[in-house]
């Protein structure tokens, strides 16, 4: 009987230390990765993948968060001179004994990522360029003693690492220069090892999206072009290269006349399961923390997307998630992928959006497809030209996922999970609280109303309101979210009356009221029970909402403020329909 408490002890100690085994929340490093030990989920197999498959140069779009520069740093690893093989000890790649011994360790890299290349202008972005490239440069410093080199060669290597810092107007003074840099500095490496280099460069595409929209698109094309096109086209000191970015931008536009171009976007079926987490990776994470029954809630809110045939999670929520619940197993999911955008590409969707694309987006919400033409090779000045080009890009960069190829470049699309539902949803209630504030006579008839209880005068304006907008109504969305919509288009449009003071999800008595408004002026409150009645049965719902704010008495933290008259509101709402019941109550003080 000892033996087997100590055994369990054992056990229930090795879980406690796996426990705080450390998340890497955040952190791209792969050599930091490892050496700190962090939990790692094994895409080595790129390596193999990539070396088999092989292209010269290669594309992968992926949406953010999805892995793609942590794959960028574990390539520079294991390729660059000097790689520390302990890094790979235990992982897919080790047991490809050949290809270790040929390919790692052996090989100059060049490695940079263009996610910081933004500015308000041309100029600050070209000096952020010469920044990022100088810097890269500057990982080289033994060319400036090397012997084979020539002293005409050591002074290019010195432009490098002194581009853009001269006197105004710096970087306009080294732009021939920086256009060539990446060219140079890979004849120079090649030079000095006698080896052909690899190029790695991560979310290429950056500085184009920042400079449409500042301005200087055009400036900044001609710039990428010259980059990337010498280092890429007839350059015979390199081994192969890498980029990463979110969209494919014309071909056109970037790349001209590249002919060794390989792309992996997230329609293409090889490479699909190293950019995303796969269902058994998740599984095998939570059951390492001792989370297994997470795995619903994990699938429901974080998977769903589809690259080429490959089913995967978002990498950045599961992460984000996991890390939450070692410490508190009872945390509600997140939107974690929300936080790192500020999701213009619905905003500028809703607003170019007839009567047609808003039936189409309620498909969506409430679990549907839609059939649609994808776009893959768009330019930057493109993607908003017009409705359908959105479509692409909400594609593209992951607000939808394909679940089915119907045509040569058309495919069913759908919201892949309960997170980008929640998106969407949140970006719907923030454009129908713009839209009402372009018609403030309803807004003002709909605040009458509500000042003295009346339910038909509620009803209509809320109504109103309702038909300019999508309805929730599927069974793929909880009841929760359908009655917090609905709460959220009110709130909005009480949040317009800047004088009145409106409380959402208030304590008040034995609960928490939906919504509570106070008017100081005229001594009024008010009490908002929202509900989304089963079997759509609207009298019903109005009924039970005002039967919930009596029984538990939402009328008292208006009462504990002495108001005169305190109206309680019950609505039901079902798609683009809504139900009112009221009840006054006039007190004495």
């Amino acid at each position: 009987m000892e033996g087997k408490r100590q055994k369990e002890y054992f056990i229930e100690k090795k879980r406690a230390d796996k426990k705080w085994v450390k998340l890497p929340v955040g952190i791209e490093n792969f050599e930091e990765i490892r050496k700190e030990g962090f939990f790692y989920v094994d895409k080595t197999g790129l390596i193999r993948d990539l070396l088999q498959d092989w292209g010269k140069v290669n594309l992968f779009t992926r949406p953010r968060r999805f892995g793609k520069s942590l794959n960028m740093s574990m390539l520079k690893h294991f390729f660059e001179y000097g790689c520390d093989a302990s890094l790979f000890e235990g992982l897919e790649i080790a047991g490809e004994t050949e290809l270790c011994e040929k390919y790692m360790g052996k090989f100059p890299v060049i490695s940079i990522t263009l996610k910081g290349v933004e500015a308000r202008n041309f100029q600050n972005a070209g000096e952020k360029l010469c920044s990022v490239m100088g810097n890269e440069a500057l990982r080289f410093q033994f060319l400036m003693k090397s012997e084979q080199l020539t002293e005409k060669e050591k002074e290019q290597y010195t432009r490098l690492i002194t581009m853009g810092k001269g006197e105004e107007p710096g970087f306009l003074m080294s732009q021939d220069v920086l256009e060539g840099s990446l060219k140079t500095l890979c004849e120079l490496l090649c030079k000095h090892y006698k080896q052909k280099v690899i190029l790695l460069v991560d979310e290429y595409d950056v500085p184009l999206d920042k400079a449409e929209r500042a301005g200087y698109y055009e400036e900044m094309v001609s710039l990428i072009r010259g980059l990337l096109g010498q280092a890429l086209k007839t350059n015979d000191h390199l081994f192969f290269a890498v980029l990463t970015g979110c969209l494919r931008v014309a071909k056109e536009s970037i790349f001209t006349g590249l002919n060794n171009f390989k792309v992996y976007s997230i329609t293409n079926t090889i490479f699909g399961e190293y950019f995303g987490f796969l269902d058994h990776e998740v599984r095998e994470m939570l059951e390492f923390y001792g989370l297994e029954e997470k795995s619903a809630s994990m699938k429901e809110w974080y998977d769903g997307y589809c690259f080429g045939k490959v089913d995967v999670y978002c990498p950045w929520d599961v992460i984000n998630y996991c890390s939450e619940l070692r410490r508190d197993p009872d945390v509600f999911p997140q939107a974690y992928w929300m936080n790192t955008s500020g999701n213009e590409i619905i905003r500028t969707f809703l607003q170019s959006a007839d009567s047609s694309t808003k039936w189409e987006l309620e498909q969506l919400v409430n679990g549907s497809t839609v059939t649609k033409e994808v776009r893959q090779e768009l330019t930057y000045h493109e993607l908003y030209a017009n409705t359908e080009n959105v479509w692409s890009v909400m594609f593209m960069t992951g607000y939808l996922t394909q679940r089915r190829q119907v045509g040569r470049n058309t495919y069913e699309l759908a919201i892949p999970n309960q997170e980008i539902r929640e998106i969407f949803v949140e970006q719907v209630m923030e454009w129908i609280r713009g839209e009402a504030g372009k018609e403030p006579e309803l807004l003002e008839a709909l605040y009458a109303a509500l000042c003295v209880g009346d339910a038909a005068g509620i009803e209509q304006q809320f109504t109103a309101y309702l038909k300019k907008t999508i309805s929730i109504r599927d069974t793929a969305v909880r009841k929760e979210l359908k009655e917090n919509f609905y709460h959220g288009v009110l709130l909005g449009l009480l949040s317009h009356r800047k004088e009145w003071s409106v409380r959402s999800n208030v304590e008040s008595g034995d609960g928490y009221s939906d919504i509570l408004v106070k008017i100081e002026e005229e001594e009024i409150g008010i009490v908002i029970e929202m509900k989304y009645p089963d079997g759509g049965d609207l009298e019903a719902g109005c009924l039970e909402a005002l039967e919930q704010i009596e029984k538990k008495h939402y009328r008292e933290a208006l009462e504990l403020e002495e108001m005169k008259k305190i109206i309680f509101v019950g609505i039901a709402c079902e798609r683009k329909k809504c139900r009112v019941m009221t009840k006054v109550e006039q007190r004495l003080k």
